[in-house]
């Protein structure tokens, strides 16, 4: 018997349901049955009746899970005093989404961390379903999520199933990204069939919650080009536009020095008028740290500046 096992079984106890727990804790339905499978048989006991409609507790389970919900309060009591105690660590999570405003505003706050004290700090580039999961699994405590404004009701219902809070950071739609020198720089106007002849650099992972990944891609990628780089670093991303001027990208509104550092300018396009949000997303309940409130700070000057 482990701790992860006794987690595993209060979370079916709160969901009644095998399913939804494994829902719940961003894991396949066999692998947890099968855990709760294991620990009843380690304990010799039934924690759990299965029937059609759920799982219902046994009264051997009953006395089991009032044990595991002691020993894991117990657990979480030992975790915080001990993680105090590690020479005062300053430690700081975030998921954020490719956005060269955030890590720009990431920079920022990395000079501004005391130095004094130790520190450990995990930044994390992906999309916003690792971004959910490495909160609730991976112990991140902060995420920036980014997703169109039509999808606004997909996200607020992951975010109350999931005991999320968020608060908007900004809204903006995607303008077109080019090499300074590209034929693109220079024109009065773009439009769709201009864009056909070059090669758009895409991201190749969108997710929107309860949507097939199919239709999430037909939302985000336009068909007016049959050319695509799929990149998922955004340095490589910019390295590819520098040295190739048959390349465009779209992007949120980007840092005047990282334009500069790439020979990069934006466009905006009437055509591509998306409304899209970058929303940060936390824990119910959950206070912000200093470092917390340090990077919101540096995050919320970045907005500014490239927004306005």
């Amino acid at each position: 018997m482990n701790i992860t096992h006794l987690r595993y079984a209060v979370e079916v106890e709160k969901a009644k349901s095998i399913n939804k727990a494994a829902e719940n804790l961003y894991m396949g339905q066999p692998n947890l049955s099968r855990a709760i499978r294991e620990l009843e048989e380690e304990l010799g006991i039934t924690i759990f009746n299965r029937s059609s409609r759920g799982m219902t507790i046994t009264p051997e389970g009953e006395e089991f899970l009032s044990y595991a919900h002691r020993i894991l309060e117990q657990v979480s009591e030992v975790e915080a005093i001990y993680k105090t105690k590690k020479h005062d660590r300053q430690k700081f999570t975030v998921s954020v989404p490719r956005a060269s405003y955030i890590s720009h505003a990431f920079s920022e706050f990395s000079k501004a961390i005391d130095t004094s004290r130790p520190v450990e700090i995990y930044y994390k580039e992906t999309n916003s379903s690792r971004a959910i999961t490495n909160m609730l699994q991976n112990d991140y405590k902060l995420a920036i999520l980014r997703y169109q404004d039509t999808f606004e009701e997909y996200f607020r219902n992951l975010m109350e199933e999931k005991d999320l809070k968020s608060r908007l950071i900004t809204e903006f739609s995607y303008r077109l990204m080019v090499n300074r020198n590209s034929p693109l720089a220079g024109m009065e106007k773009i439009t769709p069939e201009v864009l056909s002849d070059y090669i758009e650099i895409a991201h190749a992972d969108p997710y929107v919650p309860s949507l097939p990944y199919i239709d999430v891609m037909k939302r985000e990628l336009a068909d007016y080009t049959d050319k695509r780089i799929y990149l998922f670093e955004r340095a490589s991303q910019f390295e590819l536009m520098a040295a190739n001027e048959r390349t465009f990208m779209w992007v949120s509104p980007i840092p005047k020095s990282i334009k500069e550092r790439y020979n990069l300018v934006e466009i905006e396009c009437d055509f591509h008028n998306r409304i899209y949000r970058d929303v940060l997303v936390y824990r119910k309940g959950y206070v912000f740290s200093e470092l917390d409130k340090l990077f919101i700070e540096k995050l919320e000057d970045a907005q500014k500046e490239v927004m306005n």
